[in-house]
């Protein structure tokens, strides 16, 4: 199985991830069988992500997982060793499209830590910026309803028809469904959606696509 691993959060853009992992996996030749989203409005540890736990559990040897950059699957870079231990460990192989490169269970440490201590910089020098972070995105209160927007769009309803069931503004929502990326992401997407889960100690958070589900 070869999984697609997006994950939104208020400074990330789901549908430019996805936009690149397209490219990447046609250029490598690589056939995806499902795409997974994580979604939440804060930065979680991982101890507070189970869902990504069970997912990253779920995997089997032989599987690949293909991701935009780093920072999806943590910006802490000791987050990121434990991970990516466990990830090759298991003998799954991860794809990272921003570096075009490829960590299997051969990859020595001497490989990881150059992408490691990029993540650092990028981390220390987005902390040291004045204000919000250029393209970076304030939480919005149709966030909690973006599992139920992205079935509802899927489904063939409108942006009008959309406003009415939620009970808002219409052109609050088009604004929304526009800054987010939804309809690109539904457009040109393969994923599945399940409704948000009450996860304990998590925040709205939501996981786009049943792993071990059949299509």
């Amino acid at each position: 199985m070869i999984y697609a691993y997006l994950r939104q959060l208020s400074d990330s853009n789901i549908s430019e991830q996805q936009r690149s992992i397209i490219s990447f996996s046609l250029t490598q030749g690589l056939n995806i069988d499902k795409e997974v989203i994580e979604y939440s409005r804060k930065n979680h540890l991982i101890e507070e992500r189970e869902q990504f736990e069970t997912f990253m559990h779920s995997l089997k040897e032989g599987n690949s997982l293909i991701i935009d950059n780093l920072s999806v699957l943590s910006s802490s870079a000791e987050e990121l060793i434990k991970v990516i231990n466990c990830i090759l460990s298991r003998k799954i192989n991860l794809y990272i499209v921003s570096s075009k490169i490829l960590l299997n269970n051969e990859t020595t440490i001497v490989e990881i830590f150059p992408l490691l201590n990029d993540l650092r910089e990028a981390q220390k020098a987005k902390s040291n910026q004045i204000g919000r972070p250029k393209g970076s995105r304030s939480s919005s209160k149709f966030d909690v309803h973006q599992a139920q927007i992205i079935d509802l769009l899927k489904k063939g309803l409108n942006v009008s028809a959309i406003a009415r069931e939620l009970n808002v503004s219409r052109s609050s929502l088009k604004d929304y469904i526009g800054s987010r990326g939804i309809k690109e992401v539904v457009e040109g997407s393969w994923m599945e959606i399940n409704q948000p889960q009450k996860i304990s100690g998590v925040d709205t958070a939501l996981l786009i696509c049943p792993f071990e589900q059949e299509k």
